[in-house]
């Protein structure tokens, strides 16, 4: 009897014991399926890091530099250096791939619910900035998914007792992010309750360091592309692009950049340095080479000084770049580009450091978003289509000159002694008449050009929706192709799938919808091979 009173004492001990242990763990290690709550200054940091390529255990390089690195080859940005890669051939994923599905990963997922948490909570809690700052990032990735696939999940989108998804029109996504946008203006505007700089700054620290200014500013910047995208439509207004663009970021140090704290752990380095070992089989193509070593025709043999701070040089000590499809391109072993690590042309391992690299591919180095020169050559294109040549030419001037701002006071290391931009390299630069033409003369095509060059290595998102909206090889009204002398695969070099067209969109990603959402994908044509190739609402005229 007594022995059996110590084992029944003994055994609700153990029991007690394991209650308070296990209350313990459900405290330490919360259920991933319940609704926790957590502060909403611990979500953003992640959030944030979608922006370029989150990672996290359910997957990671979720964001825009791992599918960048094939939209940077439709918009020749970079070819591979060997020939046969679907996507130097324009071609789209095939099979069962999520190539090309990270945004779409980034938005629903990486971003997804978390964003809804902290836009949620943070109005409960009267964090007026959090709640804006979420919309506003809301507002961008809409933007972005539906220009990187076309029609998208919208009104069921995040709705977790569904299994399949109905689709949206673009245009209705377009209508979305204005709303939104100007929702997180208003938030960003709301003073009071718990909002303030300090606390934003805890979950901010690698983007703006809670400065709701600047955040106002990247939701007006927003506003001002979803307005200049359509510039092929009859409802085009280049009054709303000047209006938000004037409102949005304007000068370098309002520039949206996501920054990396780089301390040798793989998500907190540049997505494209050599630790992440990422752009090793990269080259810079000879389009991009050409637009700086000056034999592009549009601007008539005037080599560009920022070429030294954003290509590589080859062992002739020359700016020679690949054609897409071609491998070297025929040229000799001295003229063919190093890597962007500094690496040669057909080495395509990382170094062990980043000592010999520079621009975006260091491994701390700051990853641009949006900056004050691409909303420069927004302006200058809104102008002009307007009929301000005078208003356009001077926002053209202001690109540029931003452009060399941004690169000689943070991308200035690697850059040769005897290539380093002066003052009077600058005014020199802009003092030539083939760069910076009178009023009369300025195009469309000096404009696309020279943002193009702005937003080399990190805009490949929005150099796609441009060339996009130009039909890659449109004419300008004043003479040639827009994008001067460029030349798209043709042949055997485009991807047999796309039947004879260009790409102008990517699949949905394969898996969440190849495998679940079938039904809706063969009703938008998604399921046809060459669906890459359906052009899109926002390009169409």
């Amino acid at each position: 009897m007594k022995k059996n009173n110590i084992f029944h004492l003994t055994a609700v001990a153990i029991l007690l014991a394991l209650t308070g242990c296990e209350k313990k763990i459900d405290e330490a290690f919360a259920n991933p399926n319940a609704s926790v709550r957590v502060p909403v200054e611990r979500l953003l940091p992640g959030i944030i890091g979608n922006f370029v390529g989150s990672s996290a255990a359910a997957g990671s390089a979720y964001g825009t530099a791992n599918d960048g690195l094939y939209i940077g080859r439709y918009v020749q940005f970079w070819a591979t250096n060997s020939a046969g890669n679907q996507y130097d051939q324009m071609g789209g994923a095939t099979g069962a791939s999520d190539i090309l599905g990270s945004v779409w990963a980034m938005h629903y997922f990486g971003m997804g619910e978390n964003l809804n948490k902290m836009v949620k909570w943070g109005i409960e809690e009267e964090k007026w900035d959090y709640a804006g700052v979420g919309y506003a990032i809301r507002a961008w990735s809409w933007l972005q998914l539906t220009n990187m696939y076309g029609e998208v999940i919208l009104k069921e989108a995040f709705r977790p007792d569904q299994l399949v998804f109905k689709y949206d029109t673009q245009e209705e996504v377009y209508d979305s992010v204005r709303a939104i946008a100007h929702r997180a203006i208003a938030y960003l505007e709301k003073t009071g309750g718990q909002a303030s700089q300090a606390n934003l700054a805890k979950g901010d620290a690698y983007f703006y360091n809670g400065d709701v200014n600047k955040w106002k500013k990247f939701a007006y910047t927003v506003l001002a592309r979803s307005f200049s995208h359509l510039s092929n439509k009859s409802t085009y207004n280049a009054d709303s692009v000047i209006r938000y663009a004037q409102l949005g970021i304007n000068t370098n140090a309002e520039n949206a950049t996501a920054k990396f704290a780089n301390t040798g752990i793989t998500g907190t380095s540049n997505f494209y340095g050599p630790f992440r070992n990422n752009v090793g089989t990269l080259r810079q193509t000879e389009y991009i080479a050409n637009l700086m070593n000056g034999l592009n025709s549009r601007f008539s043999g005037t080599a560009d000084p920022r070429a030294w701070y954003l290509l590589r040089e080859n062992t002739n000590a020359t700016i020679r770049g690949i054609k897409p499809n071609k491998g070297s391109s025929g040229l000799a072993a001295n003229d063919q580009p190093r890597s962007f690590w500094g690496q040669p042309f057909g080495t395509a391992t990382a170094p062990t450091s980043d000592a010999n690299c520079k621009y975006i591919f260091k491994n701390g180095a700051p990853f641009p978003i949006i900056t004050a020169s691409e909303v420069k050559f927004m302006l200058a294109e809104a102008y002009l289509r307007k009929g301000d040549a005078n208003a356009a030419r001077t926002a053209y001037i202001d690109g540029i000159s931003l452009n060399f701002d941004l690169l000689t006071s943070e991308y200035n290391s690697g850059v040769p002694v005897d290539k380093v931009i002066t003052p009077a390299t600058k005014a020199a630069f802009l003092a030539n008449a083939a760069i910076v033409p009178d009023a009369a003369t300025l195009s469309l095509s000096h404009i696309m050009l020279q943002k193009y060059i702005a937003l080399y290595g990190y805009g490949m998102m929005e150099t796609w929706v441009d060339m996009r909206r130009f039909h890659y090889v449109d004419q300008d009204p004043k003479g040639g192709q827009v994008y001067a002398d460029l030349v798209l695969p043709t042949g055997t070099d485009l991807f047999i799938n796309n039947s004879g067209k260009y790409t102008y969109r990517a699949r949905p990603r394969y898996n969440s919808e190849y495998l679940y959402n079938v039904a809706e994908l063969t009703r938008l044509g998604a399921i046809a091979l060459d669906y890459n190739t359906k052009e899109q609402w926002f390009s169409l005229k």
